[in-house]
């Protein structure tokens, strides 16, 4: 319906965006514009269904199917670039030359960068060279995911929160395991509580509340850097689809407002365009950046 009808529709934008078990073509290579996914298994029957109890929420968490999705794909299609670039650009620093070329040397100083402007100034130099192999590999999928959004029907994995969620999530063990290995499992989980000089019977009070509340903002912390990173490249995408969407609005009304709208509008996309092309690097940073101050706040919460 949203196709032949409203193409401001929001489930009709949304769905351009979101994950889906196809990829949208052109309609020269399929007639209804969706390339499916091969299945591995009979989807048609959930393998589980969350429910929360309370109807709006249950509405947005989609059962558990086992589906294969295009970000899945895209997912597995940039760890793969990942992997290329960095097993290339290990052997060629093993060998000891100097770095020659363009592409040698645009992936070093982007490495070089994240270690000394991101890594060792929130972590610290003595222990920040042991996360630098996880801030790397992050700073690289994510732009990479994010990239990939850029690329005709194909999709930003990192505009899907199971993407982004489970990155803070890997985020949150390093965190957490960086610091109970410095400090101890004991010592890591005392240190969220500060120092206070107070009373026996005060502190009996104030410190466990005091230690609930650090460690339900440790959990906000990434749950924000989850819903950060996936809010700000599912609204630019989103922004795209409306500008292209008003080229389908205004063909009913003649060629000359379709070519006067649809330049406008085509030019609007390029210019956002170039736009997200900058914020999937900014993104990359921010992502990167924030969890080597987590980790930084968690080996030296002093």
């Amino acid at each position: 319906m949203a196709e032949h009808g409203n193409p401001f529709d929001p489930a009709h934008l949304i769905g351009h965006v979101k994950d889906a078990p196809y990829f949208e073509v052109p309609r020269a290579f399929a007639s209804d514009g969706k390339a499916e996914i091969p299945q591995f298994r009979d989807t048609s029957e959930p393998i589980a269904t969350i429910k929360t109890g309370f109807e709006p929420v249950d509405q947005l968490i989609e059962p558990f199917d086992g589906k294969i999705t295009k970000f899945m794909v895209l997912e597995v299609v940039g760890a793969l670039i990942v992997a290329v670039i960095f097993i290339w650009l290990a052997q060629k620093i093993s060998s000891g030359r100097k770095p020659r070329g363009r592409l040698w040397n645009l992936f070093e100083s982007m490495l070089l960068f994240i270690r000394d402007e991101v890594a060792r100034p929130a972590i610290g130099h003595h222990d920040a060279d042991r996360f630098l192999p996880v801030l790397w590999t992050m700073f690289f999928f994510v732009l990479i995911c994010n990239l990939l959004g850029m690329v005709p029907w194909a999709g930003s994995p990192t505009g899907a929160l199971a993407t982004t969620g489970a990155m803070a999530i890997i985020t949150f063990l390093v965190v957490i395991g960086g610091g109970m290995s410095k400090m101890g499992v004991v010592g890591f989980w005392a240190g969220q509580v500060p120092h206070m000089d107070l009373p026996l019977p005060l502190a009996i009070i104030l410190k466990p509340m005091i230690f609930v509340l650090e460690v339900i903002g440790l959990l906000i912390r990434h749950f924000v850097l989850a819903v950060r990173l996936l809010a700000n490249m599912m609204a630019g995408h989103l922004v795209l689809a409306v500008l292209v969407a008003f080229v389908a609005a205004v063909a009913k009304f003649g060629m000359a407002a379709l070519l006067g709208v649809g330049a406008v509008s085509i030019f609007g996309a390029m210019a956002l365009s170039l736009l997200e092309l900058f914020v999937a690097f900014l993104q990359a940073y921010i992502f990167t950046f924030l969890s080597a101050l987590f980790i930084g706040m968690a080996v030296h919460p002093h």
